[in-house]
């Protein structure tokens, strides 16, 4: 069974579509969600093959959602939409297929099989995904988007990735890695990023180590392995 995800703000559309590809396929639907945030943790933990994404959504829409996901778990992607102008664009994204609402079952069985050999291939799912300009980050029942000029630094640990701002503290579902690559903070630790705007001291410690100390006064660590390129960031 091809396991497949499928992400819309609209209960009743997640519901459709589910019934259509059991009618149509064999797949085993791992899960169902109604937001970009909530897709981003589900994905990162279940690692479907498959995402049926929604593009028209409140807070991130559907392009935006891909920008937030790290290579290593990215699954085939169609985006499933009611408005015939984000059709080509899908393309230009070069997403695997699109389909629109209301969805023909004809042309899912289509799509299906555009899938099945796309796995039976080991094809790779490589899209051009837009530029990250809003880090999600769960506040309460909300979600908090944040400038990456406002990140300080970003620390990962046991409980999850923590973006630190002069606001405060915020969770985020995005790896370390996806937010090295999309926002150009600098790793000086296997579990910190440095925002360099934000660096007013480094101190350098024995056996190779290194300590920054932040504008607002918070020292982070700077292991052996990233010091190098912390230095050459200032020209050191």
């Amino acid at each position: 069974m091809i396991r497949v995800m499928i992400v819309d703000d609209e209960q009743h559309a997640r519901d459709e579509l589910a019934s259509l590809l059991n009618e149509v396929a064999q797949v085993d639907i791992v899960a169902s969600c109604a937001n970009a945030l909530e897709a981003v943790k589900l994905i990162n933990k279940l690692h479907p093959e498959v995402l049926f994404l929604d593009i028209q959504m409140p807070v991130i829409d559907g392009f935006e959602l891909l920008s937030l996901l790290d290579q290593e778990v990215m699954p085939q992607v169609v985006f499933v939409t009611a408005y015939d102008q984000y059709a080509l664009k899908a393309f230009e994204e070069k997403t695997l297929d699109y389909l629109l609402k209301p969805i023909d079952p004809e042309r899912l069985k289509k799509t299906m099989a555009k899938i099945e050999a796309a796995i039976d291939t080991g094809e790779e799912p490589h899209y051009q995904t837009p530029e990250l300009t809003r880090i999600p980050c769960a506040s309460g029942h909300k979600i908090k988007l944040i400038d990456p000029k406002q990140v300080e630094y970003i620390h990962s640990d046991l409980s999850g990735v923590h973006v630190f701002t002069a606001e405060g503290n915020f969770f985020t579902e995005l790896t370390l890695k996806v937010l090295e690559k999309q926002i150009g903070l600098l790793r000086c630790h296997k579990q910190y990023l440095i925002n360099l705007a934000h660096v007013a001291e480094i101190i350098t410690l024995e056996n190779g180590l290194a300590e920054i100390v932040t504008l607002s006064n918070h020292k982070l660590p700077v292991s052996r392995r990233y010091l190098r390129s912390l230095k050459e960031a200032f020209h050191l």
